[in-house]
């Protein structure tokens, strides 16, 4: 049996060929997970800062600056079949490796425990529901938003077909109502800003909004079925997907003094709007973040029961989400988030420049234990993050990159046959 004969989606090899998906049902998947509520609170911080037209500038350049990043690591994807935790493998070791996993599937059961809370206290706000109903939801959502992650890629790509769309309808219908109570274009035009931000931190902000996310978009892209469909897909997800939902953000806070949309379209009257775009927005997401959980969960156990872990996670969530811990792992998601980037410059690194744009055949291939270079690499790479006055996120990803590469041709480039023991 292979792995994919139950809708496995290959967790712990190679997606071949024939497996391979088009342009459309890509983007479509990364359109789901990058349409994200909290990315809107971004885009609000920027609207009150700025002139539209400067607004617009950084929207650009943040979001063009993550999705190059996203195409890059899609490429690799694309020629490999591999996601960025199976990727870990050939740059931190066999055993290094699940220090990624962890780090990868820590943030992603959180944002999955703050998720599946939101969506019921959001409900139970607007309904007046008791605190047992609102503890009822979580259930309900945690177990629920699993469902399409459970069945696989095929799964994640059905509700991207639906949400997609839908969302895209409620977001064009809210902004033109907003262009027209402020004024139209010229209203836009107009405004004053009424905070300050410099340039550096705006771009830092808009990049940083989703360059985790961009990081553990290999788990979809590998399914690309050409170079061209991952670099495009990645592109739609993270320039155009992230860009709009900076910019929805930016919109709500210059006409309404509110980022989040569900809020706004409350504001305009359409309430079950709103209901409709709480729902799709998060189980959009939602159902990609524990996908993402699964998927590092496997590599980190060696196990193909992509499924079971699936459920784990969910039921982990929801347990977070109960317990209300949600609010409390926040702040330490936001941090764990600015270590992630430096992963993709170290993988990025690796496949480019020591394995040539071409990894070998995993299952045939002996890996160290621990792949120092690469783990010494993403040290630097995370301290220089947390040091740097500018676009932190971007310097860890450089720094790690460059790093890995120095020591690579310091330390002698090795092949893949080298007999299993520590770089």
């Amino acid at each position: 049996m292979t792995q994919n004969d139950s809708g496995n989606d290959y967790p712990l090899s190679e997606v071949p060929m024939h497996a391979r998906k088009g342009l459309a049902s890509t983007a479509m998947v990364l359109l789901g997970f990058t349409f994200f509520t909290a990315t809107m609170f971004a885009g609000g911080k920027l609207g009150v800062a700025f002139s539209f037209g400067e607004m617009m500038a950084v929207i650009i350049v943040g979001n063009l600056l993550l999705g190059i990043y996203a195409a890059g690591l899609g490429y690799i994807a694309f020629k490999s079949g591999l996601n960025s935790v199976l990727m870990g493998r050939f740059c931190f070791g066999e055993v290094g490796s699940k220090l990624s996993d962890l780090i990868l599937g820590f943030t992603q059961i959180g944002w999955y425990a703050w998720g599946t809370a939101t969506a019921a206290v959001v409900l139970g706000k607007y309904f007046e529901l008791s605190e047992g109903t609102v503890l009822g939801l979580m259930v309900l959502f945690g177990l629920g938003f699993c469902a399409t992650a459970y069945i696989g890629y095929r799964g994640l790509e059905i509700l991207s077909y639906i949400a997609v769309p839908a969302m895209m309808l409620l977001l064009m219908l809210s902004m033109w109502v907003a262009t027209v109570k402020v004024g139209g274009f010229e209203g836009l035009l107009a405004v004053v800003p009424t905070g300050t931000l410099d340039w550096s931190t705006a771009i830092t902000l808009v990049f940083g909004t989703f360059v985790s996310g961009a990081t553990q978009a290999t788990n979809w892209t590998r399914f690309s079925r050409s170079a061209r469909v991952a670099v495009l897909a990645s592109l739609i997800g993270f320039f155009v997907g992230n860009g709009l939902m900076v910019l929805i953000g930016a919109y709500g806070a210059i006409v309404y003094q509110q980022p989040d949309v569900v809020e706004v379209l409350l504001l305009q009257g359409f309430a079950m709007a709103a209901m409709a775009m709480l729902l799709l927005n998060i189980w959009s997401t939602q159902d990609n973040t524990i996908y993402n959980f699964a998927v590092a969960g496997c590599n980190l156990l060696r196990t193909d029961r992509r499924k079971t872990v699936t459920l784990a996670g969910a039921v982990i969530g929801t347990l977070l989400a109960l317990l209300g811990m949600y609010d409390m792992l926040v702040p330490y998601l936001i941090l764990l988030g600015t270590v992630i980037p430096p992963i993709g410059g170290v993988i990025m690194a690796d496949f480019f420049f020591r394995y040539r744009g071409h990894y070998p055949h995993l299952a045939d291939t002996q890996l160290p234990a621990f792949n120092w270079s690469g783990l010494t690499a993403y040290a630097v790479g995370t301290v220089a993050a947390f040091n740097s006055p500018w676009v932190a996120p971007l310097v860890g990803i450089a720094a790690a990159a460059l790093t890995y590469v120095l020591l690579t041709g310091v330390l002698g480039a090795r092949t893949a046959d080298a007999p299993l023991q520590d770089l």
